[in-house]
């Protein structure tokens, strides 16, 4: 609603920029370049309220197709829409995991063994870096050497020393991780250090050997909604305090 026109470069392109101008555009915003990293926008009067159906959360998709991955399970993700998703689903599928793609649905079957893999983020549509973390936590179970590599954000391995009490094969140095599978994971106390680390330490501990004690998930809580009780109906043991 500011006087005049207002440009933004280097734009983020991802889906969720879009259905936030779809949404304004219902308001009567004047809004052009969404999806693109060049934004333009149309200083208007006055908006108007109206009604919008937010985007299915892509990224709630990806953490719940790798939960089923790590544990060796399968799953039916529900109400998603699968063109989002198509760098994490690429990879899942390098990994050796069976994946079905339907109009709002996407079916993942685990194989015995996950295989290694590199992964480096990027800007949509390539993989994206909220995903990094979860893939970390579920590559402790895949055969050989997984390279991560993190290109948008700085600091983003916090997590790392907490999977590392789980007496994990990790390596760390900058942007890059290495992690070594290993058919044997321990449970321990650990603690959310953000809010996609908090969901791939409780991935590794829905893996791990014995019963893990996790503390500050008020991290969770902000970005899943009820991921205990989704985890639980999957068959996840789970208490919460």
């Amino acid at each position: 609603m500011a006087e005049g026109t207002t440009t933004i470069n280097n734009a983020a392109m991802e889906p969720e920029i879009i259905d936030l101008v779809s949404f304004l555009k219902k308001m009567g915003a004047k809004i052009i370049g969404e999806g693109t990293s060049r934004i333009t926008i149309i200083g208007v009067s006055k908006l108007k309220a109206t009604n919008h159906n937010v985007m299915p959360d892509r990224i709630e998709t990806g953490t719940f197709l790798c939960a089923a991955a790590a544990t060796g399970g399968e799953i039916i993700v529900k109400n998603t829409e699968p063109k989002y998703v198509e760098a994490v689903l690429n990879k899942l599928e390098e990994c050796g995991c069976y994946i079905e793609c339907k109009r709002n649905s996407i079916i993942l079957g685990a194989p015995k063994k996950l295989k290694s893999v590199e992964i480096k983020t990027t800007t949509y549509p390539g993989f994206p870096t909220d995903m990094q973390q979860i893939f970390a936590a579920m590559l402790l179970k895949a055969n050989g050497t997984s390279v991560i590599i993190e290109n948008i954000f700085e600091n983003r391995y916090k997590y790392i020393s907490e999977l590392r009490k789980m007496s994990t094969k990790i390596l760390q140095d900058g942007r890059v991780t290495i992690i070594t599978g290993k058919r044997k994971i321990q449970s321990a106390e650990l603690a959310c250090t953000d809010l996609r680390g908090g969901a791939a330490i409780v991935i590794a501990s829905l893996i791990a050997k014995g019963e893990s004690r996790i503390s500050n998930i008020n991290y969770l809580l902000r970005g899943y909604e009820r991921f205990d009780y989704k985890l639980i109906n999957l068959g996840a043991k789970i208490r919460v305090k």
